[in-house]
């Protein structure tokens, strides 16, 4: 056996997506290369590792096996990087995050300045839906999640970051012939949603069932970028929240519809269990939170306040 490390971080990535194409974009690394490493590294065993049925890639029993091997030695390796930093005086381990699709345009800017601080901080940050990301933070998979609305279910502690302001909009050239009540606006236009388990698919139902609307549904997309490219391709409207669409609005591809009773107004919040005991790293970064939050929003955000 003459395995290296970069193979089996390659082949845990394959069996956690289940996908060479997807391996790659997690990894940054093309999808040759990740190809030619898991034909080396299956090369070395008599057993297959994968096969494939159909079009489709599947983990055999014995690959499984390997996987949980390899992930076994990746953490002692990085218990080692890790150990070794903090001889050195560096902060050092693992920070992981899940994030709402549409938080995507918020955490980055929250961590930068703590990953400037601290190199030795690995940084693992999985942007997903809603449902996803409370399933995460409830399993206790990652330190902290970013989500517009507090979940019903889960014990949570929380820091509100910045405010989220969710608005009717259309592409440029949007004509409303709709004139008086809400009612009247909603029932003329077709109406772009989030999937199912979205946070902001859960905001525009509430709006619509507070207000008693009726409306053309007119597609379901499954982020929030495939319903902006839609509503600015004029498919439809949408309730967007303004952070995702600051752009569009300051170039004029995209304009919000005045409505009463919009913009919605929640606010974007870092949550984690309660009780949760947090490692160094979570604990530095919630400081680093606590002090920062309203210099960044000041900064990076001046438009939501």
């Amino acid at each position: 056996m003459n395995y290296t490390l970069n193979q089996l971080q390659i082949f845990l990535k394959v069996s956690q997506t289940q996908s060479v194409t997807k391996a790659a974009e997690e990894l940054y690394l093309t999808q040759p290369a990740v190809s030619i490493q898991l034909k080396n590294f299956q090369d070395q065993f008599d057993i297959p590792l994968t096969e494939v049925v159909g079009r489709k890639l599947y983990i055999t029993e014995f690959g499984q096996e390997i996987a949980m091997a390899a992930e076994a030695i990746l953490n002692e390796v990085n218990a080692i990087n890790y150990k070794t930093q903090a001889y050195r005086g560096q902060l050092s381990g693992r920070l992981k995050l899940s994030v709402v699709s549409t938080g995507k345009y918020v955490m980055p800017y929250f961590l930068t300045g703590f990953m400037k601080q601290h190199p030795g901080v690995d940084l693992m940050m999985d942007v997903t839906n809603k449902a996803k990301v409370i399933e995460s933070l409830d399993r206790n998979e990652v330190d902290f999640s970013l989500v517009s609305i507090i979940p019903d279910t889960s014990q949570v502690n929380r820091i509100e970051l910045l405010p989220n302001k969710l608005y009717l909009v259309g592409t440029r050239g949007a004509r409303i012939t709709a004139q008086g009540s809400v009612k009247k606006i909603f029932e003329e236009l077709p109406l772009i949603f989030r999937e199912n388990g979205s946070g902001t698919r859960q905001t525009m139902e509430k709006f619509i069932e507070k207000h008693h609307l009726t409306f053309r549904k007119k597609m379901e997309l499954t982020s929030n970028e495939a319903v902006k490219q839609a509503v600015l391709a004029g498919l439809g409207y949408s309730i967007m929240p303004l952070i995702g669409i600051k752009n569009e609005l300051k170039n004029g591809d995209m304009k919000i519809i005045p409505v009463k009773g919009l913009p919605i107004k929640t606010a974007w919040q870092l949550i984690w269990l309660k009780g949760k005991k947090l490692s160094p790293v979570a604990t530095a970064f919630l400081e680093y939170i606590n002090k920062e939050k309203a210099a960044i929003s000041k900064q990076f955000f001046p438009q939501v306040d």
